[in-house]
């Protein structure tokens, strides 16, 4: 109670003495150092398992662990997150999304460590996902919880939660840069001068602390011996629109072995058939263990002859179309990895599988497009950075996301030009099929995502039971006239909804449509509810996303609009007043002074 009476005391002179504007920037560089600390324990954790367990691994052999690794981790994470988390951490950015559009920017507690863990088991054991979208969660959690913690109201709230996505991709990658923009293109928050300090401080704040104790240097070292020029244009063109299909391909059928999984219902039979599809595409494709960052890394440094290393195919490590077999099968199989450890019990995000089938995607398009004597040789590594950002693009829907982050992760900046231009035109060509990106595609089905355009922003912020107006008087079909009369004289609404036994709605009586006959006692006992109720202009069901109604509201031209349950039942209405009402409220509290 002390302690509580100080931070109360605390939070009464902060208000006196210090400026919110001012204390945001406070806050939000401790979201970077938090942010920057998480992840690196989260590296280091990864990091630490994969050498436990595969350190002695035979390089020129068969490594029959590969069957039993990937499956223990999987069942960890998965008894972890079902026995004591008891909820769901999976998909961290689309969490963050529904949390920005449906829960005021309210992320539980728990989130702040328990994707650290599940997350750094799942890798460590060989599981075929990224550790970045954990920890961009575990950042924007920080950011909620630490604005809860001061009081903050729910704009404030929504920018830190922007601050610890900003920190974590920040502070796990070494680029400031590209953690602003993936705040702004992914998470959708617009951005205002009021809102860009903020999000530089956590960015930089958490990659200065990634300096400090990792080092300086590049996340993958690449050193670029071909200077790009300009007659490549062409080829880079192509790559992009390559990069857009594989971004297609890599989406929608992950989409859809993840629906298979969640048909199946039971959680073991989840993990028998995930463990037993990852076990052994891993032991068929070593690279596709764990984040596959040291494939990438030889790959950039044209080491390509080693990929082969630790698996069945080490004695086709040194043939040309062997080497072209052996990627493109990862490249296909690579999507029912990630699908299959998630599904079945792992935690971990699609950046490094989206960076891993980039590299991939670009050494095969110059690997393959080399071997032709007509076509103009192109640098393999140089292709291989380029098909990162590529696929980022793509995947993500985050062009320039794609283009920073590559640039800071490698050092590229002298492909500057390439890598804009092969991210545009990915992002154009996966954007011809697939309007959302993997991240928002859920949640844009359920009319739940926030985008930046502010009329449906301000719609999809909308509590929809708030809007609900239930102080209707209900009749039954079965009443008398009379008795009618007297509950229109209790009523202030003109609108009355006829119900059954059961609670469901019948139709309504509208009492323009009654005023003549209202005032005719000999009418009352002759005349009954279900002659003169009418059917409603349409029906809207508890549920139905605020620019799904409005679009019903549009159609019918009605002012009131019945609500009702699943099964029908009677439960309120919607008037277009109370919508405008509260569309003015929540375009004040979230989007004043933009």
């Amino acid at each position: 109670m002390a302690k509580e009476g100080l931070f109360y005391r605390f939070l009464l002179w902060r208000d006196k003495h210090i400026k919110e504007k001012h204390f945001i920037l406070v806050i939000s560089f401790l979201v970077g150092i938090c942010t920057a600390a998480s992840a690196i324990i989260l590296k280091q954790l990864i990091h630490l398992i994969q050498h436990l367990l595969t350190g002695n691994f035979d390089v020129s052999g068969v490594n029959y662990l590969y069957l039993l690794y990937p499956v223990i981790g999987i069942l960890l994470a998965g008894l972890f997150v079902k026995y004591i988390v008891r909820d769901d951490i999976s998909h961290g950015v689309t969490k963050i999304l529904y949390a920005i559009s449906q829960r005021k920017s309210r992320i539980k507690p728990h989130n702040t460590w328990t994707s650290i863990v599940a997350s750094s088991v799942t890798i460590g054991f060989g599981g075929s996902v990224g550790a970045e979208a954990p920890i961009v969660l575990t950042g924007a959690a920080i950011g909620s919880n630490l604005g809860r913690l001061f009081r903050m109201e729910q704009k404030t709230l929504m920018l830190l939660v922007g601050c610890g996505a900003a920190g974590a991709i920040a502070g796990i990658f070494k680029a400031p840069i590209a953690g602003l923009v993936f705040v702004i293109e992914v998470l959708l928050l617009d951005l205002t001068m009021t809102s860009v300090l903020p999000l530089l401080i956590s960015s930089v704040t958490a990659a200065t602390v990634s300096y400090i104790f990792t080092g300086t240097e590049a996340m993958f070292k690449f050193s670029q011996t071909e200077v790009f020029e300009i007659e490549r244009i062409p080829y880079v063109l192509l790559l992009g629109v390559f990069c857009g299909l594989v971004s297609l391909y890599f989406t929608r059928v992950m989409n859809r072995v993840e629906g298979m999984y969640r048909k199946l219902g039971v959680y073991w039979k989840k993990f028998l058939l995930g463990g037993v599809m990852l076990s052994v595409l891993i032991f068929l494709f070593p690279p596709l263990y764990g984040e596959g960052y040291d494939t990438i890394g030889s790959l950039l440094n044209g080491q390509f002859s080693h990929i082969m290393d630790k698996s069945l195919f080490y004695d086709l490590n040194d043939t040309y179309w062997g080497i072209i077999v052996f990627l493109f099968l990862i490249l296909l199989t690579k999507v029912f990895a990630s699908s299959a450890t998630n599904a079945g019990g792992g935690c971990g995000g699609i950046f490094a599988p989206s960076l891993y089938l980039g590299c991939i995607s670009g050494f095969l398009f110059a690997h393959t497009s080399n071997y032709f004597p007509f076509t103009m040789y192109i640098s393999e590594k140089n292709f291989a950075l380029l098909g990162m950002a590529g696929i980022m693009s793509g995947v993500m829907h985050a062009p320039l996301t794609g283009v920073f982050l590559i640039a800071e992760l490698t050092g590229g900046y002298d492909l500057f030009l390439p890598l804009m231009i092969v991210s545009i035109s990915s992002y154009l060509t996966i954007l011809m099929f697939e309007p959302h990106s993997i991240y928002s595609m859920r949640l844009a089905q359920k009319g739940e995502l926030l985008t930046h355009h502010k009329d449906r922003a301000v719609l999809t912020l909308l509590n929809t039971d708030s809007v609900i107006e239930k102080d209707f008087q209900v009749v039954s079909p079965e009443m008398s006239l009379g008795d009618m009369v007297k509950v229109i004289a209790k009523s202030g609404r003109n609108t009355f909804p006829v119900v059954d036994e059961k609670g469901v709605l019948l139709g309504i009586v509208l009492l323009d449509n009654i005023r003549n006959i209202m005032f005719r006692p000999e009418l009352y006992n002759r005349f009954h509810v279900s002659k003169f109720m009418v059917s409603a202009p349409a029906k809207i069901q508890i549920g139905t996303p605020m620019e799904q109604i409005m679009g019903i509201f549009d159609d019918t031209k009605a002012w009131n609009l019945p609500v009702v349950d699943e099964e029908g039942r009677y439960v309120g209405f919607m008037s277009k007043s109370k919508i405008f009402n509260s569309y003015r409220e929540v375009l004040v509290e979230n989007f004043s002074g933009d």
